[in-house]
């Protein structure tokens, strides 16, 4: 709070002082008082202004000071209303009645729009889990008619179903995870093994190293984080001799994982965003990215205390890293 303020907020009362600070000047002469004596009221009246006014700017101040403390350290801030403190004065009481109004309007509002987000996340859920079931009825019809051509397009049909779901659901990560001991191969291999018919068709040379590590997290949105990954990397691949490589390494606190992919790569400029939402590049060529994928791994990863970053150099290769804490069950973030 500055000083210019306070005196802007007691210009009248100064006035006021002023008006009396004359008035008893005309009193002193009229009355024929020494000059000492009127030196000496004039001196304890200017002396009295002084500290009244230096003591109320003080504990103005201070008021000021805690209120801006308490809002500071409220989590919620729209509840302000709920922790200030009833003001005396009644011009103030008119500003705290006005904001407890405002605030009240606002978490209705605000409890309203979260029950109508929640209804369309359940709605989104229940429709993702249901268009699965013909999703999947496809999928066998294809692979027993050996139509792989239709069946890739369902797995991507699939895919994006999934993109959906999960995206859904990432912002109450921490009611949907369960945290057990896992290890990194017997999560990765089901996921190759998810995507051989696309490795196959596409001549993709895959090679797998050092992944019986120990780690602790959630199988499912691992799965997950992983699969958006490796579908990232076989999107892109622009040479004739296509090599995927999936790699793991011990550092003294922390289990990397390593995805390299000898692809298209990514420009420099483009490396600082790749993981913004609906960030596709600035290369317009790639009709088929949505800019969801590297998002979600990269929001799914920071809810799950997980390190992710990248490394890529255009038209050579792109190396995507996962860092696990060692050790016991590690803390997880919550929205």
């Amino acid at each position: 709070m500055k000083l210019f303020y306070y005196l802007e907020e007691k210009i009248f009362f100064l006035l006021y002082q002023i008006v009396f600070f004359f008035f008893l000047k005309i009193v002193f002469r009229e009355l024929n008082l020494p000059a000492i004596i009127q030196f000496y009221c004039f001196l304890i009246f200017m002396t009295s202004l002084i500290f009244y006014f230096c003591f109320d700017y003080w504990k103005t101040k201070k008021e000021y000071q805690k209120i801006m403390q308490t809002i500071k350290n409220l989590e919620e801030k729209y509840l302000i209303a709920e922790v200030l403190p009833k003001p005396h004065r009644l011009k103030d009481k008119a500003y705290y009645d006005v904001l407890k109004l405002a605030t009240k309007a606002m978490n209705d509002r605000m409890v309203k729009m979260e029950n109508d987000v929640l209804e369309y996340q359940e709605y989104v859920e229940s429709f993702a889990h249901e268009i699965k079931i013909p999703i999947s009825a496809l999928s066998l019809t294809y692979d027993n008619e050996k139509n792989y051509e239709l069946k890739e397009i369902v797995k991507k049909m699939d895919n994006l179903i999934e993109q959906m779901l999960y995206y859904a659901r990432s912002k109450n990560t921490e009611k949907d995870y369960f945290v057990k001991e896992l290890n990194l191969a017997e999560v990765i291999h089901p996921l190759i093994l998810n995507y051989k018919d696309y490795f196959f068709k596409n001549e993709i040379t895959l090679s797998v190293k050092n992944l019986d590590a120990t780690i602790y997290t959630d199988e499912k949105w691992l799965s997950f984080i992983l699969s958006q990954i490796i579908q990232n990397s076989v999107k892109y691949f622009d040479k004739k001799m296509k090599k995927l490589e999936i790699s793991c390494t011990q550092e003294q606190n922390k289990t990397i994982l390593m995805i390299f992919d000898n692809g298209c790569g990514i420009k420099s400029s483009d490396l600082p965003r790749v993981f913004e939402k609906g960030f596709t590049g600035s290369d317009r060529k790639k009709e088929n990215a949505t800019g969801m994928g590297l998002y979600l791994a990269k929001k799914l990863c920071d809810q799950l205390n997980l390190g992710i970053w990248i490394e890529s150099k255009e038209k050579e290769y792109t190396k995507i890293y996962i860092s696990f804490p060692k050790g016991t069950i590690h803390q997880f973030k919550s929205n």
